[in-house]
């Protein structure tokens, strides 16, 4: 006995499957046979799938929930639903929560939040730093056993390299990977936009390309110096991305991702002070985002993250410099990522893998794939359903987002945990 998802098209790129094929999940919510009944197999219930893509279930590395701590703004109850509407099954939380995410007890009261809900199942990073401070560090050993896949010190700065390589070497230790926002304090200076056209017509501070590469520079070097393993989030900069790509030929066990928003949006799409497009790192001009896409495609940057920040929406009525930064953007990673298919810059299972098993390796979760034996985490799409983003369909309670009012193709209509239906359109 068991669920049977018939006649849709299962791309699972991490099992090199790519065609028409009937998934067959057991009562217990793992893959028991593809393509071809097991022997005695009787369907409780049956999905419907044709004319649709089967896919894993999609894995986030990076969005903020806002719970603990800005409960105003969202809620682990609000946007787990929102991740399961679009499809994302697994998901990790960056340690900025307040309190800050640097004990075994915060790392797993967030997972118990999760739990409760039985949605999207979600992955903590810990602080590299107590409080985030960039000073002392944390226990990282506690925090590991404790269920963090990772360790950042999110958007807050250590500035004392000393710290750092510390940090570095601690997890090198330990077989850990760190992950990155590197960026130079001082030459960020307070700046909201790119330091470009742009950002110099409408009279706002910037942040210069050299922000980004010196923070990467940096840290490259003391991962050569430490061998710790490491990832880049949010890289911005086409230049960024070729020092990454230089690091991987030499050997570095570094990797990267970028945002689904800054493979489709630059400068120019501020117009006239749009705090919507306020994004930290900032939106960079074009010759930047095709840097991006050309990494994307040679595999340089190994994920498409949704770095989903939700606002209520006073946050984004104050003026541009001191509005809010960050998209409400969970429901619109895959549609964002089909349009690269649409660009013929991907294809769909290229896609794809970049939102499932990819990401699923750098946190080193046992998820992302549909192999016999795998928890069936599924997300089923209508490949060719239009559809236009209004703050009315979107489940997250945050609502900021600069992709209002546009057409997408592509649109989830069921997500499966663990074998159990979690969202049906």
């Amino acid at each position: 006995m068991g669920l049977l998802i018939k006649g849709g098209h299962l791309i699972d790129p991490a099992n090199g499957v790519d065609g028409q094929k009937d998934l067959y999940i057991d009562d217990n919510g793992f893959v028991i046979a593809v393509g071809k009944a097991p022997p005695g197999f009787k369907a409780k219930k049956t999905i419907d799938a044709r004319g649709k893509i089967v896919c894993p279930g999609l894995v986030d590395l990076r969005a903020r929930l806002r719970e603990p701590g800005l409960e105003h703004k969202a809620t682990i109850e609000s946007e787990v639903h929102a991740a399961v509407s679009a499809g994302i099954t697994t998901l990790c939380c960056p340690p900025d929560t307040h309190p800050v995410i640097d004990t075994p007890a915060m790392a797993q009261m967030i997972q118990s939040r999760a739990w409760r809900f039985e949605l999207t199942f979600i992955h903590p990073l810990g602080a590299l730093t107590q409080g985030l401070e960039g000073k002392r560090l944390t226990d990282m050993e506690a925090l590991d056993e404790a269920g963090c896949v990772g360790f950042t010190n999110a958007l807050a700065p250590i500035t004392d390299t000393l710290v750092m390589r510390r940090a570095m070497e601690y997890a090198a230790t330990l077989d850990l990977t760190v992950f990155l926002h590197a960026e130079d304090p001082w030459l960020r200076d307070g700046g909201c936009v790119h330091e470009g056209e742009i950002g110099t017509r409408l009279g706002l501070p910037g942040i210069p390309e050299a922000a980004e590469t010196v923070g990467v520079a940096r840290d490259l070097a003391l991962i050569e110096q430490t061998g710790c393993r490491a990832h880049f989030c949010n890289l911005s900069s086409g230049r960024a991305v070729a020092m990454i790509a230089e690091a991987k030929r030499q050997g570095l066990p570094v990797s990267a991702d970028v945002t689904a928003h800054h493979l489709h949006l630059t400068e120019h799409d501020i117009g006239d002070f749009n705090t919507q497009c306020h994004v930290h790192p900032p939106l960079r001009g074009d010759r930047d985002r095709k840097g991006l896409r050309k990494a994307l495609k040679s595999g340089v940057i190994s994920a498409i993250c949704s770095d989903h920040q939700p606002h209520e929406p006073d946050a984004k009525l104050a003026p541009f410099a001191q509005s809010g930064p960050g998209i409400s953007a969970l429901e619109t990673l895959l549609p964002l990522t089909l349009r690269l298919v649409d660009d013929k810059l991907l294809t769909l299972p290229e896609a794809i893998a970049l939102l499932t098993h990819k990401p699923a390796e750098i946190i080193g979760v046992d998820t992302g794939q549909l192999g016999v034996g795998a928890t069936a985490d599924v997300c089923i799409f209508d490949p060719e359903a239009r559809w236009v983003l209004t703050e009315e369909k979107i489940v997250s309670r945050g609502h900021n987002t600069p992709f209002l009012g546009q057409e997408f193709r592509g649109r989830v209509t069921h997500t499966l945990i663990g074998g159990k239906l979690v969202f049906e359109l």
